[in-house]
């Protein structure tokens, strides 16, 4: 098609015009003579070939200069050149034959010789933009959502390596302790940590069953256990329900581990975790010193790094429209509060 169609868009431009022009002089062109006719028609198809040639060139030169620009003003300077450019090839091919044949150039020749080849120079830009518009269309908007996926993943990975920091720090300064007193209870600490540890290293970029995630949170809070006070209360539900949802990692983790970072008062600790109407909650409660420590807003923690701030930014990416995160003080206690809708 790529050699035949020039050939057959000339043709075409041929027997319209030729057709529109007998209808106006009562001529029946073939009843005229054959060589006459084959003259004409191959001008036609070298016309055909030319205005082809001439347009892929034109539009290759439009897509090099405006390369990402699909703007109105690039299209009115693509149909203005295609306008110009069919005046001419037109013009070079087809008026000097009606000229100098049959009774000569009339008005009506001049006309159909430059409004039939436009017509179809329009609809066969038409056509053709179309595609290459819409291909581009599509490819921008793949690029785009590539683009802000990576840009969401690059986030992501960020939050949830400011993680590592804090709890290294604090699992370590355990064990330190820990050394002193207990070398034993040091060396369990250490298997706990490692076990901590590998979760975050290698459970993190996909979603992984609510199941590992308890069983995350259990042995989080027994190693912080080990540096609380002997005061500490703790009380803790998991719904048996939970069992195989899935849920992104390290969630829930903000919470418990601001749970033990600002418990005081009467030392109690509250968690529940359970599954209610095909959603997952999780409410937890702690007592804080009757003499609070400075707290603003969601970032309770003033250092870089973990902070609920952080856990909301995460919310956002990952649950948009499907979360809701409440925390703050209530009684001399801190209650947060998250509900995470399954995608079903």
């Amino acid at each position: 098609m790529k050699y035949i169609f020039p050939a057959l868009y000339g043709l075409l431009a041929y027997f319209t015009i030729r057709l529109l022009t007998d209808s106006v002089t009562g001529m029946a062109f073939w009843q005229r003579s054959w060589g006459l006719n084959g003259m004409e028609m191959a001008f036609s198809i070298c016309m055909g070939y030319m205005f082809i040639w001439a347009y892929n060139r034109l539009m290759a030169y439009y897509d090099q200069r405006w390369q990402d620009n699909f703007s109105t003003r690039r299209i009115a300077k693509e149909l203005l050149g295609v306008f110009l450019l069919n005046l001419v090839v037109q013009n070079i091919f087809l008026t000097p034959l009606v000229a100098l044949t049959d009774n000569g150039l009339q008005w009506y020749d001049l006309v159909d010789i430059n409004t039939v080849p436009l017509l179809y120079a329009l609809i066969y830009y038409g056509i053709r933009r179309s595609s290459a518009y819409l291909q581009a269309y599509i490819q921008n908007k793949l690029q785009l959502e590539k683009i802000t996926n990576d840009k969401l993943d690059t986030e992501l990975k960020f939050l949830r390596a400011q993680y590592h920091p804090h709890f290294l720090f604090n699992a370590l300064n355990t064990i330190y302790f820990q050394m002193d007193d207990d070398v034993v209870a040091a060396k369990k600490t250490v298997e706990q940590f490692a076990d901590l540890l590998r979760y975050q290293l290698y459970d993190q970029q996909e979603m992984v069953g609510i199941s590992q995630e308890i069983q995350y949170m259990q042995r989080f809070i027994d190693l912080q256990k080990i540096r609380s006070s002997p005061r500490l209360r703790l009380q803790l539900y998991f719904d048996e329900q939970l069992q195989d949802e899935k849920v992104y990692p390290l969630l829930f983790l903000p919470l418990v581990e601001n749970a033990f970072k600002y418990i005081g008062g009467d030392y109690l600790l509250q968690l529940e975790l359970r599954k209610q109407d095909g959603d997952i909650w999780f409410h937890i409660h702690n007592s804080i010193p009757l003499v609070a420590p400075e707290i603003d807003g969601l970032a309770i923690e003033r250092e870089k790094g973990i902070g609920l701030e952080n856990l909301q930014r995460r919310l956002e990416l990952l649950y948009p429209g499907r979360h809701q995160f409440s925390a703050g003080i209530k009684e001399h206690e801190f209650v947060a509060a998250l509900k995470l809708t399954l995608q079903t």
